[in-house]
């Protein structure tokens, strides 16, 4: 029988790591006189088994050693490191006289328990309507499946049970800020969008700027959810984001967002100061937005402050396209007027939209039909986002068609899907990505099936994007109407006074309308195409 283990007092305690290669191979040993971590491929067990000729299950030339293998696959480095960090602690609290009680460290308060992390299995919504576990394992839960979420005791950072909760653990800040987003608070972000860099260098502007005259170097993206409440098979995330139903987390002051998003996205812009192109006039203009594009990531109409945040961004005098994914009918309802609303119909049947959307909702569609409603009743500009994937929804056509009724909207977008490479979560490939002669055909006979209440208005080649307009509204004499009066519509919202989209319209460029020569590229910008140099085939 082995012998008891000494006391902690006793007991001096080292770490040691070996290599790490990308397969991780987790191995703690114990003994009388140390603590080893050992993390590689081949691990110091099996180094220790190959060089005495032991076993695993043998211990015949280290009496005094009692050791395990535990962990093992192809993981991130920063989730393995988080974890460990945790257990170690606590294992060191036990050592010291401590016990653990639901999951969680009570020891004597040597050890430092208000550094421990966060380990959440907190979603309910990974389980299918049954009660069966899905099988889709989110980043969040990457380290293993925990036990069932509705048993399990959350433990916060400050060793306090069943407290309120942050969205962004460590591990999910640690991979968005990998991507490049300035974490918010608790729950938002903010990213620096290409086409922002792209006009600061004179080089054009995103399909905004066509479609709706924004001024893209003027433009910050950010989003104050990073939850969402689908994993559609498209998102350029690859769901490193959280997912969920309801707000359930902490949440920051709308007023205390929108200062930090503007802080961390005037110092992105500072950055670009000396990168080779940068015009300094833009760059001037670049540190006082005027537009905000609430779609970055996640669901921004979950957050719960949003009417109080969309009103501060306004009280700036800063424009909002706000989008989000018809789940969430009820809010959309409760949403006070934005610059532009946006809905995302990336499916026109129930079967399609479950399968690229991915809902956690049981009642999806029945959300999203009651999202489109909602935007009938809006009286501002309201738009139809079709993000097309080729071999998935580029069919629907006659379904789609039927939709226009259900919401009404002042506009229809349809992008091609942008390829973000293939992952454990979506397995599109390049094949699923239309050409722009595709999203063309596509949009024109769309808007053959409205019967002329939809023409093509616009286009912008580069991102593969056309635009549907209402004929009604926005056609005023055979000129396009599609660009936004930003002053006008600032004076409207501090008015008071009820306003509807026509009120704050403005002319479309001719270099914007579709079948222009420009396809979309302002002309006052310098056309950059960058120097490919492909290897031959043959």
């Amino acid at each position: 029988m082995a012998s008891p283990l000494p006391t902690v007092d006793s007991l001096p305690i080292g770490w040691q790591k070996a290599p790490m290669t990308l397969e991780l191979d987790l191995c703690c040993l114990l003994s009388v006189s140390s603590l080893c971590l050992a993390w590689e491929a081949g691990c110091m067990a099996r180094h220790l088994m190959q060089l005495r000729g032991i076993s695993r299950g043998g211990c015949e030339l280290l009496e005094h050693w009692r050791f395990c293998q535990f962990g093992r696959g192809m993981l991130m480095e920063v989730i393995w490191t988080r974890l460990f960090d945790v257990w170690s602690r606590k294992l060191i609290g036990v050592l010291k006289g401590g016990s653990l009680e639901n999951g969680g460290y009570i020891g004597s308060g040597d050890v430092n328990e208000g550094d421990s992390e966060i380990i959440d299995w907190s979603d309910e919504d990974d389980t299918e309507e049954n009660g069966e576990d899905s099988g889709v394992v989110d980043l969040e839960d990457i380290a293993g499946k925990g036990p069932t979420r509705k048993s399990t005791t959350v433990i916060e950072s400050n060793a306090k049970l069943n407290g309120e909760k942050e969205m962004v653990t460590p591990v999910i800040r640690a991979s968005l800020e990998k991507q490049g987003y300035k974490i918010i608070g608790s729950h938002s972000g903010v990213k620096l969008c290409r086409w922002t860099k792209s006009q600061l260098r004179g080089r054009g502007g995103c399909y905004k700027h066509s479609f709706y005259g924004i001024e893209s170097h003027r433009c910050m993206e950010t989003t104050p959810s990073l939850a969402c409440a689908n994993k559609c098979v498209f998102c350029w995330r690859h769901h490193t984001n959280p997912v969920g139903k309801s707000w359930r987390w902490k949440m920051d002051d709308p007023i205390d967002i929108v200062n930090s998003a503007i802080d961390l996205h005037t110092k992105m812009i500072r950055q670009m100061k000396g990168v080779p192109g940068v015009k300094v006039e833009r760059l001037a203009e670049g540190l006082s937005p005027r537009h905000c594009a609430l779609s970055l990531v996640g669901e921004p109409i979950m957050y719960p402050e949003i009417n109080s945040l969309v009103d501060e961004l306004h009280r700036r005098r800063i424009s909002t396209f706000l989008v989000t994914n018809a789940q969430f009918p009820e809010k959309i309802k409760m949403l006070k007027p934005v610059t532009q609303l946006y809905v995302s119909v990336d499916a026109a049947t129930k079967d399609s939209l479950k399968a690229i959307d991915r809902p956690l909702f049981g009642d999806f569609w029945e959300r999203f039909v009651d999202s489109l409603k909602a935007l009938r009743e809006k009286q501002q500009r309201t738009v139809y986002r079709l993000t097309l994937v080729k071999g998935w929804n580029t069919e629907d056509l006659d379904a789609y068609s039927s939709l226009f009724d259900t919401g009404n909207p002042d506009f229809i977008e349809i992008k091609g899907v942008t390829y973000c490479g293939s992952s454990a979560t979506s397995k599109l490939t390049m094949e699923n990505v239309p050409w722009h002669s595709d999203v063309k055909a596509f949009s024109e006979a769309l808007a053959q099936k409205s019967k002329g209440e939809y023409e093509v208005a616009c286009e912008h080649v580069h991102s593969c994007c056309v635009l549907l307009a209402k004929v009604e509204k926005f056609k005023v004499n055979g000129q396009w109407f599609t660009w936004i009066d930003y002053e006008k519509f600032h004076d409207l919202v501090a008015s008071g006074r009820p306003f509807s989209s026509k009120d704050y319209m403005a002319a479309t460029p001719f270099w914007a309308v579709y079948g222009a020569e420009e396809g979309g590229f302002d002309p006052g910008q310098s056309r950059y195409r960058k120097e490919r140099h492909h290897k031959s085939s043959h």
